[in-house]
């Protein structure tokens, strides 16, 4: 494995994938972005994201059925691997010991 490390749009577009279990696709890890950021994001940024996370062993995927409403085409469906969710945990404690850092501090 190349390169273990995951950076914070990939830990969001690999969080979406976790939450939607087998029914992530580009669009629909776009969308659910766009609604929690409340900003655009490219899709081709998510699609960079998960070929990068598929090269890194953090998702897998596999192509959903030919449909009429696609023109043809089979979306394409990722899920979180064993390796992804170790990722995620360790980011987690990561965020978390950082968080629990922080002093008590008050502003006013």
């Amino acid at each position: 494995m190349k390169n273990t490390s995951l950076g914070e749009f990939e830990e969001l577009v690999l969080l979406t994938v976790a939450a939607q279990h087998d029914e992530a696709y580009g669009v629909s890890i776009k969308e659910s972005l766009e609604e929690k950021l409340d900003k655009k994001i490219n899709i081709s940024a998510v699609h960079v994201s998960l070929k990068r996370m598929t090269e890194k062993g953090f998702v897998s995927s596999r192509f959903g059925g030919i449909t009429n409403s696609r023109g043809g085409r089979r979306k394409k469906y990722y899920v979180i691997t064993a390796l992804g969710k170790q990722m995620l945990d360790q980011q987690y404690e990561l965020r978390t010991s950082i968080y629990r850092a922080i002093p008590k501090i008050t502003f006013g």
